[in-house]
């Protein structure tokens, strides 16, 4: 891929689900129509590229992650038309679309598995994976602890068990036959011809382990054969990986340009809530740290909350506790005995100052930041819904009925609407915050101007800077310009120095801060509590040019 097709490198991404955004044809349920007639609200809000969670045809007994067919949409969410529609409708924005890639299993419902299970001489029985008995011996733990203790099911039609790491009802599939490999081919194939700018693989981590041995280099073949695939099918779509583990777990998924493009920074982002819950800046430092080196052309993901659980599980256990004392006190704000399943702003208590500190946190890290639908404005969740259902709550877009989500009754939405609380759509939507100038998404909006504005922060060199304040993070992000950050992350207010801002000869101009602050003198930088401060630094020479050749162009208009 060219240097001038990393788009991805420069994106503002934006996760949603069709099924919540918007229900355009009022059965309760979001649709591809829907989501069209909110593209203009999303371009404006300075998106340049959607995640889908899957739109296939499904159960929707694991939101969708259970497919049934790769190669049509939901018929509740649209057609194939629609999708196309909706595919030009973002073109014309400027916003690409990722769209998951779910092959690390299917829905028992697939018609695959249903030919397996009936017929032990079909080419699709070796499309997963079989035992006659029950292995004695387990090579992985179940991925949803507490709702499952193994990861074999028996099934009464096969006579056989099969092998599941997720529900008991999503088989995974064989990744070891060649067969199932030129299927994952027809299912990308299929989507780039419609326009889709890549896929974001599911669970990664466990597509290279899904059979009875632990993962090896030769697991990784697939992932090789999807970036071979796209490389020579697309110009510029992308691979995205969900994959968590140790640094030397998640460095694999890079291999200069035979693997992934872009990886969740899942490392990083359970740091970034370490930080917040202690109140330091050193455990964000040290996510930073830990990130293993990567090719120039690939690039991380960031981000603080989506569809799933917080997921804390690469932390240490006295670690894990920090977090969940801070922003999940409560037994049922946490599940699988590893994450957190509640929004950010009521994690924040709704704390303005936090909220605005953590999204300049990640939209300052290096990398790619991506947002959860709805953070825009605040949105919160509700723990009286079943697993991560809790913040896969509609979109809330007014004060009308069902926060303007649907005019379907309030029996037939796919999920109720949050009505009650500090976090009710009467208080919180889009269309009240578009009247507020300080709202949240005015001030996100702005947040994200900015950041487009700094290509430094996607493509440049990260280097941390010495505060000598454990409540603060500091950092730098250099390219052809170079980005200082400074967050305060404790209720206590502080002034450092930073040497970065010391040099004479260059021009220094502060971007975006939480206040007005006095211009740092001799690299002393005032932070209130929760306070933030970018600040872009340019030779003075270059600002000098710029400035003539601004006057020249002003006296050649006048004259």
């Amino acid at each position: 891929m060219r240097e001038k097709d990393l788009w991805y490198k420069r994106a503002v991404i934006y996760a949603l689900d069709v099924e919540t955004f918007q229900d355009a044809d009022g059965d309760g349920i979001g649709d591809f129509q829907g989501l069209i007639s909110r593209l203009d609200y999303l371009s404006t809000l300075g998106i340049t590229c959607l995640w889908l969670l899957p739109f296939y045809p499904s159960p929707n007994r694991d939101n969708g992650y259970d497919v049934m067919d790769y190669y049509n949409v939901d018929s509740r969410l649209g057609t194939l038309g629609d999708f196309a529609a909706f595919i030009q409708e973002a073109k014309e924005r400027g916003i690409r679309v990722l769209v998951d890639l779910v092959v690390n299993h299917t829905s028992n419902r697939h018609p695959w598995f249903e030919e397996a299970r009936r017929n032990q001489n079909s080419v699709f029985r070796d499309y997963y994976v079989w035992r006659k008995e029950k292995p004695t011996e387990r090579h992985a733990e179940p991925i949803f602890k507490g709702i499952h203790d193994d990861i074999w099911a028996y099934d009464e039609v096969a006579d056989a068990y099969f092998l599941h790491r997720f529900f008991d009802h999503q088989p995974d599939l064989n990744i070891a036959n060649p067969a199932v490999h030129k299927e994952i081919h027809h299912i990308m194939g299929f989507w780039l011809a419609l326009g889709v700018a890549g896929f974001r693989v599911d669970a990664a981590h466990v597509l290279v382990q899904n059979n009875e041995d632990a993962a090896h280099e030769g697991f990784y073949d697939l992932l090789e054969d999807m970036r071979a695939y796209i490389t020579t099918h697309s110009r510029d779509a992308i691979l995205l990986a969900e994959a968590t583990g140790t640094p030397e777990t998640v460095g694999k998924f890079f291999k200069g340009t035979e693997r992934m493009h872009m990886m969740f920074n899942f490392l990083l982002n359970q740091h970034i809530f370490l930080g917040l819950a202690s109140e330091q800046g050193s455990p964000i430092a040290k996510g930073l740290r830990l990130l293993p080196e990567k090719d120039p052309s690939s690039q991380w993901l960031n981000f603080l909350r989506h569809h799933d659980e917080l997921n804390l599980e690469d932390l240490a256990p006295e670690e894990q506790e920090v977090v969940f004392g801070a922003f999940a006190p409560e037994k049922d704000m946490r599940i699988f005995e590893r994450g957190i399943r509640r929004r950010l702003a009521p994690m924040l208590g709704g704390n303005r100052a936090k909220i605005e500190l953590a999204y300049s946190l990640l939209f300052s890290m290096p990398g790619t930041p991506m947002i959860q639908y709805g953070a825009e404005i605040g949105m919160g969740d509700d723990l009286s819904l079943p697993e991560r259902n809790s913040v896969r709550t509609p979109m809330q877009w007014s004060n009308e009925q069902n926060a303007g989500f649907s005019n379907a009754r309030n029996q037939d939405l796919i999920r109720p609407v949050i009505s009650t609380g500090a976090y009710a759509y009467p208080e919180v939507n889009v269309a009240r915050q578009q009247r507020q100038t300080d709202s949240l998404l005015n001030w996100m909006e702005h947040m994200i101007r900015v950041r487009r504005q700094c290509p430094e922060i996607g493509d440049g060199i990260c280097s941390l800077i010495e505060t000598g304040h454990s409540q603060v993070m500091a950092h730098s992000c250099s390219l052809q310009h170079s980005l200082v950050a400074v967050h305060n992350l404790s209720s206590k207010a502080c002034q450092v120095c930073i040497e970065d801002l010391l040099d004479e000869d260059l021009h220094l101009i502060e971007v975006f801060s939480n206040t007005a602050y006095d211009v740092p003198q001799q690299g002393q930088v005032d932070l209130s509590p929760y306070g933030y401060r970018w600040f872009r630094l340019k030779s003075a020479a270059n600002a000098k040019r710029q400035r003539r050749a601004e006057k020249k162009r002003q006296t050649q208009a006048d004259t």
